[in-house]
């Protein structure tokens, strides 16, 4: 659960980073996407933000292969929690009340998973199910390829969702990679299933982020990437909690999630003073 939290940290720490290095590149400067990534990339916390997402990766790993699916997908959202907390600090951002409640709820639910979690299941997962997360990874990639043609109104949830579903791939396909061989690594549908779908979900939900509601957008990344994965550990995986404790792991994952979902605002590190 350790790593599952740093990862967190890790994740919604750098959100904040990102966010005042690309406001720095922006008033830096004119130009257009391409040249604020190059005057971004300049900027110490640009990189220390890339820095802090690839060792949250890392910890993300470590986590799914040591306890189930849904605890790392709970510990994951609260990363909203970790970036409301960071930006009412470096960015002066108020909380409301409301919010600060809400970082409360997170950590409760959290602290209830972390009691009720169990080992990591020990099913391997059959090919059914490897190809299932390939052909689900595809659908992802489809929907980002389509995704501007959306109907406006329901473009930010729809596309927040199936950025969800991409990153919970690749939850499950870390699960799913049982042999580090080279030769099995590309002969497993898993591997390309968690190279596609965490590509794809990357590209929805940059679309996402720019195309509508921020919040909207990350209510459904929330849902995506709980849920789902959370089903598949525990029905094809063999997740389960310590004996006796499956109503205090179902009441934790509930309250992480809506904890969460009450920050979703906090999905892009919003301006200073918003």
């Amino acid at each position: 659960m350790m790593c599952a939290l740093g990862a967190s940290v890790c994740f919604g720490t750098a959100t904040v980073l990102q966010a005042m290095a690309a406001r720095a590149a922006a008033d830096s400067g004119t130009g257009g996407d391409a040249a604020l990534l190059l005057r971004a990339l300049r900027q110490w916390r640009y990189l220390a933000g890339l820095a802090l997402d690839g060792v949250g990766f890392l910890l993300q790993i470590a986590a799914l292969r040591s306890i189930p699916i849904y605890a790392v997908g709970a510990a994951l959202a609260a990363s909203l929690a970790v970036t409301a907390v960071v930006a009412s600090r470096l960015l002066k951002v108020r909380l409301s009340r409301v919010e600060w409640g809400a970082v409360g709820v997170v950590c409760a639910g959290l602290a209830m998973l972390g009691l009720a979690s169990g080992t990591e299941g020990e099913q391997v997962g059959s090919a059914e199910l490897k190809y299932a997360m390939l052909a689900t990874a595809a659908a992802v990639l489809l929907l980002g390829l389509v995704g501007g043609r959306l109907p406006e109104r329901g473009r930010p949830l729809a596309l927040g969702l199936g950025a969800g579903f991409g990153f919970g791939v690749v939850e499950v396909s870390v699960r799913l990679i049982d042999d580090l061989d080279p030769g099995a690594l590309l002969r497993n549908p898993a591997t390309y299933a968690l190279l596609i779908g965490g590509g794809a979900a990357f590209l929805l939900l940059t679309s996402a982020l720019q195309r509508g509601s921020v919040t909207t957008a990350t209510a459904g990344l929330v849902i995506g990437e709980t849920i789902g994965p959370a089903v598949v550990g525990v029905v094809w995986l063999g997740d389960r909690t310590r004996e006796g404790l499956e109503w205090l792991a179902v009441l934790g994952f509930v309250v992480a999630v809506v904890g969460a979902l009450a920050l979703a605002r906090f999905g892009e590190a919003p301006g200073e003073g918003t």
